[in-house]
């Protein structure tokens, strides 16, 4: 009997244990899918859709981003320009955010997006770009199947200036092609 009480006391203790560490192991890398995310985004060919609401302008405005041959194409003002960036400094970028700044995300819930299984994350981010620190606060549906993103909706703005934008971009993946 009283080796039965002490196995059962060493399992629950170590279930215990376990669990306390998958949890906190959870809350210290929640952040990994939307990384994850964001590093597959630059690395396969991707074409992305924005619009912006910024405090400035008066009405919002739109842009298209494609990754494709391991280069970064923006539409802006009705003209393709081939940007000079590489998916890897894009890479690099990313890991530098995620190095040099604080994240925390928080799974939201499951929910599909236009009919595709996704998870839906609420993430936080602070860094430094160009001198300036910018924060970071939004939400992205992540595909379950691919575990690309599929939506981004973000506020952003930069010290001082606690929202001085609002994003929608929305991501396809199928058949992409360099623009030019």
């Amino acid at each position: 009997m009283r080796t039965c009480s002490r196995l059962s006391l060493l399992v629950a203790a170590s279930v215990s244990t376990v669990l306390g560490i998958s949890s906190q192991a959870r809350a210290a890398d929640s952040c990994q899918a939307v990384f994850d995310a964001l590093v597959k985004v630059a690395t396969i060919p991707s074409h992305s859709y924005s619009t912006s609401t910024a405090t400035k302008r008066s009405k919002p405005s739109e842009a298209e981003t494609i990754f494709a041959d391991g280069h970064k194409y923006i539409r802006a003002r009705g003209k393709w320009r081939r940007i000079p960036m590489t998916a890897q400094d894009a890479l690099k970028q990313e890991k530098e955010k995620e190095d040099h700044g604080k994240s925390t995300c928080q799974f939201l819930r499951n929910e599909p997006l236009n009919g595709e299984p996704s998870v839906l994350f609420y993430l936080h981010r602070e860094y430094e770009q160009a001198g300036e620190k910018i924060i970071e606060d939004g939400q992205m549906w992540i595909s379950k199947t691919t575990g690309l993103p599929l939506r981004v909706e973000e506020d952003w703005g930069n010290q001082g200036i606690p929202v001085n934008e609002h994003r929608l971009t929305r991501f396809e993946y199928g058949n992409v092609q360099p623009p030019m």
